[in-house]
């Protein structure tokens, strides 16, 4: 073990024995970054002797054990990981080799209470290869697929009955060269088949079911050094150390991003970070960027994959001290420049302190902090912004700009759950919002500008099609949700195929351009009553009038259902304070408070439909 980290973890255990009230913050800081078993294991150590306290008081997170392998000690590697993602881990661990029979049957480990998560780990040696007179055939590429079927079926299964996430880990490769450079001609072999099935399982997985990629994982850290063949021989261990250690921080990540908001927009410095040099001092000629040298190249590069990132529907900004027609030069001029100003949502370049641009910019997006990502060569300006805006997440670069692209993608803030249609116009969207504010600044009165927007919506039940950004919505928003609810694709199909549910979305496009989906609602019918479970709605639409909107199609609904009433109820949250009020602007009663949440309701007969300037297209359900 490093010396260092071996001092670290003492120094921690002394704080803790004097109640240093920071001490556990630096033991989770450790748990999330360390990467090797033995260090693992002695910060498991660490937690129960001197941070049993800490530990009790962080939220639980159940977790099922299932597999063709032991998960002793790789259960404690991923039980420090997870600490360091702040939850505490409470296992439920089947027996070896047992887990068909533990999903399928009744009773047993999957009915003893509810999990949140289920780690699957099945067996490479129960995969049945075909013969290899059939590898090259159709016959093998139709046995890779059923092997994956089989597998997802199980996954569906637990699923269905513990209405868990489930994390499944994928099948290694075989590192010796038995087949030699054959290996790759036929389906015959463990290496090719093997392969197949696992993009078979990525392909067709559901989106419950996220992957825990052992095939990519070993690449990474090497086939020989992953392998333990003792290991598995002696005490079934499915891999060395050095790859439980790996997994076991690749599974509390699949974690961790559930639970967590996604990073939205990418802050960036620019010089010494977009190009090489100061524009101020050197000149457009003088930096550099382009392919002439190779740190040009690698500046170039760099903008390339950032380029990439806006295609998936990350927000670029600029965040830079710099004058702002010299930072703007290089956008509009160099020729070797990838990115342009019409890349970028928002766009600082002043000499005002990084932190109050960063708030800015979110007060102008109407995004959180915590949605942010800075990304600077300066480790002074890194730490000002770790100081007054922690929420923000940072990247130092380092000296060497041919690391600059490979820095921010192991950096892993903007890798995506899932990939919707709006994603990729999310910048679209958000430059059409700078013309809406323009215009309304023109217009003299608020109906007036409103009605020159020129809006449709359209109003629908929830679709196929749309489960995946209705999910996405559903996962990450936070601002305007009157109850924060969250639920998996599998949860939402399940409520728009029953009877009891009622459920739509709204889309919004004005002459600007498309705003695309934008409020989700999903209502409960019982005994005569509308409740409104679920009421969400992205913060670019807020005072377009689409709350209108929305409450005249559940009212709509409520009546289609003979109901008297509809309730709603206001789950508060540090962050949807917006919607406080939201019943009380629109008539309803408020009841007596009740647990954590404000109880509303309001009669039918009490309801007139909200005038708005919005046109509507309806679709019915089918």
């Amino acid at each position: 073990m490093e010396k260092p980290l071996h001092e670290a973890i003492r120094l921690l255990a002394a704080k803790a024995r004097t109640g240093d009230v920071g001490a556990f913050r630096e033991f989770q800081e450790l748990a999330s970054h360390v990467m090797e078993a033995d260090q693992l294991l002695l910060l498991a150590n660490l937690a129960k002797k001197a941070f049993a306290q800490e530990v009790s008081n962080l939220p639980v997170l159940r977790m099922g054990l299932l597999g063709a392998c032991t998960f002793h000690p790789w259960r404690h590697l991923l039980e420090v990981r997870l600490l360091g993602e702040g939850v505490r881990p409470l296992f439920t661990e089947g027996l070896f080799d047992n887990y068909t029979a533990e999903i399928l049957e009744p009773g047993g480990i999957l009915e003893a209470g509810q999990l949140d998560f289920i780690l699957l780990c099945p067996s490479a040696q129960r995969l049945m290869k075909p013969a290899l007179t059939d590898g090259d055939s159709a016959v093998g590429r139709e046995m890779a697929v059923a092997s994956a079927r089989e597998i997802l079926a199980l996954c569906r299964k637990a699923h269905e009955r513990t209405q868990a996430e489930i994390i499944l880990v994928n099948f290694p490769l075989p590192c010796r060269q038995d087949w030699g450079s054959f290996r790759n001609r036929t389906l015959a072999t463990d290496w090719t088949f093997r392969r197949a099935v696992n993009l078979e399982l990525g392909l067709a997985a559901p989106a419950f079911v996220q992957l825990c990629d052992r095939e990519y994982l070993e690449a990474r850290l090497g086939l020989e050094k992953a392998e333990d063949r003792r290991g598995w021989f002696e005490s079934k261990q499915p891999g060395s150390p050095a790859l439980l250690a790996v997994l076991a921080a690749e599974a509390a990540r699949v974690v961790a991003q559930a639970r967590r908001p996604m990073k939205k927009v990418l802050a960036l410095d620019l010089d010494n970070t977009l190009w090489g040099g100061v524009i101020g001092d050197d000149g457009l000629a003088g930096i550099e960027l382009g392919d002439t040298s190779p740190r040009g190249e690698a500046f170039k590069d760099f903008q390339k994959y950032i380029k990439s990132l806006k295609d998936r529907g990350v927000l670029l900004a600029v965040c830079s001290k710099n004058d702002e027609a010299k930072a703007l030069e290089p956008l509009e001029k160099h020729p070797e420049m990838i990115l342009k100003r019409e890349d970028f949502v928002a766009f600082y370049a002043n000499w005002e302190p990084k932190p109050e641009n960063l708030r800015r910019m979110a007060a102008e997006l109407r995004l959180g902090l915590e949605s942010f990502v800075f990304v600077d060569d300066n480790p002074a300006e890194i730490e000002i912004v770790r100081q007054f805006t922690p929420e923000v997440g940072r990247v130092l670069l380092g000296p060497d700009p041919a690391d600059y692209t490979a820095q921010l993608q192991d950096s892993r803030f903007f890798e995506p759950r899932q990939i919707t249609k709006e994603d990729g116009v999310r910048s679209e969207q958000y430059r059409a919002e700078a013309q809406r504010k323009g215009m309304e600044s023109q217009c003299t009165d608020m109906d007036s500008y409103l009605r020159s927007l020129e809006m449709v919506a359209e109003v629908q039940p929830f679709r196929p099609v749309d489960l995946p950004r209705i999910t996405q919505l559903i996962t990450k928003s936070n601002q305007f949700n009157v109850t924060t609810r969250r639920r998996s694709e599998a949860e939402l199909t399940v409520i728009s195929q029953d009877h009891e549910w009622g459920h739509f979305s709204v889309r919004l496009k004005d002459r600007f351009g498309d705003h695309g989906l934008i409020s989700v609602v999903i209502l409960r019918f019982e005994n005569g009553m509308a409740e409104i479970d679920t009421w969400l709605m992205s913060c670019r639409v807020l005072k377009r009038q689409v709350e209108e909107v929305v409450l005249n199609e559940i009212f709509r609904q409520a009546r289609g259902r003979d109901c008297q009433e509809v309730r709603g109820c206001y789950l508060p949250t540090e962050k949807n304070g917006i919607v406080k009020d939201l019943y009380s602007k629109f008539g309803f009663i408020r009841q007596e408070k009740g647990g954590a949440g404000e109880y509303y309701r309001l009669a039918i007969q009490d309801f007139r439909p909200l005038g708005h300037r919005i046109s509507i297209r309806q679709d019915e359900p089918s």
